[in-house]
Parts: structure tokens; C-alpha cells; sequence
């Protein structure tokens, strides 16, 4: 199946010079979203997974679909405020500021095997982000997976040392 003819490509979104890759037809798709979704999982069967991590918000589609196929756990990591528990946290750069990520302070044992699904590596902040927190409540990172991965941003080299898995790469 041809994954990436069910992204959609909108120039100058969210700002001019900006090619967005929409994946809401993609995941709109029956068929197309179970043959992205069964791919990411294959890198991730022979890791013993105990939970998944996926970062607010399109982190929660794939995180989710990824851990009911493994038999896992899944954990958000969510902006500021949104998490009703007490939390940790992660403050990451950002081209104009910085932002922070949080998970609940008992989301992850030690010890625990956790993977990190989100739609896109772009210049991997948010997923490094997600790695510390991981790493911050005694987790151990077994890697990334992603829908998408957008080469030139150099997502890769700001992960270095983590197994980095994508699917469709632009």
C-alpha cells in the first residue's frame, strides 16, 4: 500500500516557506492507518515493552494503537496543567522559547521498558524531551518510533544513541 499517497502535502502551513504533511487523510483511511500502524509495531516486538510513551497530541494516536497491539501500557506526556496528578517534568527548546512536556510522577516504574511513538521526527526536541522524562522516572528507553520523518531537520542526530525507527521518510 502506497502510505504516502494518503499524506497531503499543504504549502505554506503554518507560515510561508512551510510544507505541512497532513496525515488526517491517512489516518482517515481505514486500511492505510492499520498498514502504518502494523509497520510501526514491528520494530518494537522484540523489545519488551512494558509501557509507551506518546507526546501530546498526535502522540496519543499512534501511542495508543501501538500499545494495545503490544500488550503495553500507555503513558501521555502532556503540556503544563493538563495532567490532574502530581507530575515531572521537561522543559525542551524551541525555535522562539521553550515548552515543557509532563507524565504523572507514578506513570513509570524503574526498570520499566518504555517505547516513544509520535506522527513526526522533525528536529527531534519533543521526542528527546520525552527520552529524559522517560530516563527522569527510572525508565529505561528502548527507542523511537515514528509515522514520518523529515530528513533535513536532522531529527536523527539529536536522538543519537537511541534506536530511531520512521516510516515514511520525505
Amino acid at each position: 500500500m502506497d502510505l504516502k499517497a494518503l499524506v497531503r502535502s499543504i504549502p505554506d502551513f503554518p507560515k510561508p516557506g512551510i510544507l505541512f504533511r497532513d496525515i488526517t487523510p491517512l489516518i482517515g483511511d481505514a486500511d492505510g492507518f492499520e498498514a502504518l500502524v502494523n509497520e510501526m509495531a514491528q520494530p518494537l516486538f522484540d523489545r519488551d515493552v512494558d509501557l509507551v510513551v506518546g507526546p501530546e497530541a498526535r502522540g496519543f494516536i499512534f501511542g495508543s494503537a501501538l500499545a494495545s497491539m503490544l500488550h503495553a501500557g500507555f503513558v501521555p506526556a502532556r503540556k503544563p496543567g493538563k495532567l490532574p496528578y502530581e507530575t515531572i517534568g521537561c522543559t525542551y527548546g524551541l525555535e522562539y522559547g521553550s515548552d515543557e512536556l509532563q507524565i504523572h510522577v507514578d506513570a513509570i516504574k524503574p526498570g520499566q521498558r518504555v517505547a516513544i511513538v509520535d506522527d513526526l521526527l522533525a528536529t527531534g526536541g519533543t521526542a528527546l524531551a520525552c527520552a529524559k522524562l522517560v530516563e527522569k522516572a527510572g525508565g529505561v528507553v528502548t527507542g523511537f518510533v515514528f509515522a514520518i520523518e523529515l530528513c533535513d531537520l536532522n531529527g536523527r542526530e539529536t536522538l543519537a544513541g537511541y534506536p530511531v525507527e520512521t516510516i515514511l521518510k520525505y
